[in-house]
């Protein structure tokens, strides 16, 4: 059984899952449901509230839910699952990493805090002018692809002004991002400014940072250096040296 709560924009879908569900709760309470929010919104965050009495799908739900997942691949902001049942939570998790936006499970005693991690922004990207050619972007949290499409416009208005730049990226307070589209729009918008970059400082404290500059010295064809976060006033006089 499954019963639908769409929030007063219609942008987001609450769906309470108890007893067995069957394809018909598919194919007349959710689809319908997504459909018509679709209709009206590029995309939807769907929270899905698994109560105790939840004894999972029948085939033809198991199936619906598949095709589901195949049509509107791209139609979900994000997705959050509440459920204390082992065998759930472990699925979410995962199938989390191959979904092209954010999941994130719960336990039941924490819906409110689902519902705010279903309204809240999961990070944020700060582009500040450093003088001269220096531009900082600063990436706080877990990004989701709309805080990549502000920070290219804040940052294509401040490099309309600029020949050339040299970039400090800032992971000191970077928790990586929610889903697969998110990491395609990092790469674009990395892409769309590669021929105007002359050197790249990159600061952070993680293994994988130090790695991904190497990588980026390679792919970017401007040099690159790497600093720890300790050093964050040292990444800041390289790249203004010179």
């Amino acid at each position: 059984m499954m019963t639908i709560h769409t929030n007063s924009d219609g942008a987001s879908i609450e769906v309470e899952l108890s007893g067995e569900v069957t394809s018909s709760d598919y194919n007349d309470t959710l689809i319908p449901a997504i459909e018509a929010a679709l209709a009206e919104h590029d995309t939807v965050r769907l929270m899905a509230v698994v109560q105790p009495e939840f004894k999972g799908y029948d085939i033809g739900a198991a199936w619906s839910d598949t095709k589901l997942g195949l049509s509107h691949w791209r139609g979900f902001d994000r997705i959050a699952v509440v459920a204390d049942q082992g065998w759930v939570q472990t699925s979410v998790r995962f199938a989390a990493p191959i979904m092209p936006c954010p999941m994130q499970v719960f336990e039941l005693s924490e819906i409110e805090s689902a519902r705010r991690w279903m309204r809240e922004s999961l990070g944020s990207i700060h582009v500040t002018d450093l003088g001269g050619p220096c531009v900082q972007i600063s990436l706080l949290g877990k990004l989701d692809p709309e805080e990549y499409q502000k920070a290219e416009a804040n940052l294509d208005g401040l490099l309309s002004a600029k020949d050339g730049f040299r970039l400090l990226i800032d992971l000191r307070e970077f928790d990586g991002w929610q889903g697969l589209t998110a990491l395609a729009a990092h790469f674009r918008l990395a892409r769309g400014h590669v021929g105007m970059l002359d050197r790249a400082a990159i600061v952070g404290d993680k293994a994988w940072q130090h790695l991904a500059q190497r990588v980026a010295s390679h792919i970017l064809g401007a040099r690159t250096q790497f600093f720890p976060s300790e050093e964050y006033q040292n990444a800041k006089s390289w790249l203004s040296a010179g």
